[in-house]
């Protein structure tokens, strides 16, 4: 058995950013990740005049219930959802003129959920290139609350910000969902508002958050489920056995249920209160699968790039929204695997990957962490795959190379 440990939950940081920066008193994240997306969100806050104190292994941050804390700010939110999602719902309970950007890549992904939805609750929103995407300004003068009704089958985030935005509204929030996809991270929303001093009622599709303030909390972040996924793969498609410490039966993060499809192609899977382990079948040796990954559609990839080394084909379904995740990870998925010479069909929100033994190819990652990552695992066992941007992975977890290859030694 190898011990791999995994850097902290990317929601989860976001979330608790978030959550800290609009609480009463100084909140200490233990154990936050360190990568692109959650220092963008960290420097995003400072620049809204928020204080944070960045040492390793600890963040502590002092909340401003009130809002931001300067009248004017530009926020450049780099290639993270969250970032470019929660923070300019979190600047338009303040007070000000706030304005934000983002990467190409980003600029490309869909906001327009939130801002119609703030809009719908007075609050006045520019966008100044594309309607509904970034650039934008907001025109902050608080949040007066009220009831909405919300679309969030593209994205669970456009939920989540709104959400984490109802306590700092007047008169609180309700918002009716007409449509939800990755489920699971709202869940993750409730509790974390929870921990920090809010209740959400929920009935069925309607939730009601009241104008609460939240409280400050010393909260440790737990390890990533999505990134744990890719070591999990390794582990079922070698036939090895790894333990991922910190991430277990309490986990808040649905990810994990990836551990349940892999036991479903024949792993061996045992889950404690605080960890998971994944033991391949000897030789690897994985069974086809159809499979409805809605919920954890972040490992869709995932499971597309060890599905050649099945016995049977593996149908993923019910995945539309990675179509407008970093890429169109379903369209990605096909184009590598039919450059590794693997026969693949895809419809407008499946995939279909039939048995066959890949052969070495140049993988184009398209700038997405995921399926850089995703395929590297592909490469444990056919030598010779090669990814076009090794570095994207800086994006959730910058070490995720170096990680591999000590798995790879620790195995050998």
């Amino acid at each position: 058995m190898t011990i791999t440990h995994v850097p902290g939950s990317k929601s989860i940081t976001a979330r608790a950013l978030f959550l800290a920066a609009a609480a009463h008193g100084t909140t200490v994240l233990r154990d936050p990740l360190v990568s692109d997306d959650s220092t963008g969100f960290a420097e995003g806050l400072s620049t809204l005049g928020y204080t944070l104190d960045r040492q390793p292994g600890v963040w502590t941050i002092e909340g401003r219930p009130q809002g931001p804390g300067v009248q004017e700010a530009s926020v450049y939110c780099r290639d993270g959802a969250t970032t470019a999602r929660f923070l300019p719902a979190l600047a338009a309970a303040g007070h000000g003129v706030y304005h934000f950007d983002a990467s190409a890549q980003m600029r490309r992904r869909p906001l327009g959920p939130i801002t119609h939805a703030l809009r719908e609750l007075g609050v006045s929103i520019i966008h100044h290139q594309n309607e509904g995407h970034h650039p934008l300004t907001v025109h902050a003068d608080g949040i007066k609350g009220g009831h909405i009704t919300l679309d969030a089958g593209l994205s669970s985030q456009f939920l989540t910000a709104l959400l984490l935005v109802g306590p700092l509204t007047n008169d609180g929030l309700t918002i009716t969902v007409t449509d939800l996809v990755s489920a699971p991270y709202v869940d993750i929303t409730l509790a974390m508002m929870e921990r920090f001093g809010v209740q959400v009622h929920r009935d069925e599709n309607t939730f009601t958050v009241p104008a609460q303030p939240y409280t400050a909390a010393d909260y440790r972040i737990e390890p990533d489920a999505s990134t744990t996924s890719y070591f999990l793969a390794a582990a079922a498609v070698t036939g090895r056995s790894v333990t991922i410490p910190g991430l277990g039966s309490s986990s808040l993060q649905g990810d994990l249920h990836f551990a349940d499809v892999l036991a479903r192609m024949g792993a061996d899977v045992t889950l404690t209160d605080d960890s998971v382990t994944v033991t391949g079948a000897p030789g690897g040796h994985l069974r086809g699968i159809t499979v409805n990954m809605r919920d954890i559609s972040d490992t869709a990839p995932t499971l597309a790039a060890i599905a050649p080394f099945a016995d049977g084909p593996v149908r993923i379904e019910d995945v539309y929204n990675i179509r407008i995740k970093e890429c169109d990870r379903l369209e990605a998925c096909a184009e590598n695997l039919r450059a590794l010479g693997v026969p693949v069909e895809t419809g407008r929100d499946w995939i279909e990957i039939q048995p066959s033994p890949p052969r070495p190819a140049h993988i184009t990652c398209h700038g997405d962490h995921r399926i850089a990552m995703a395929f590297s695992i592909t490469g444990l066992r056919t030598p010779g795959i090669t990814l076009d941007d090794p570095g994207c992975v800086k994006k959730t977890f910058p070490d995720f190379h170096q990680a591999l290859t000590d798995l790879r030694t620790a195995w050998r």
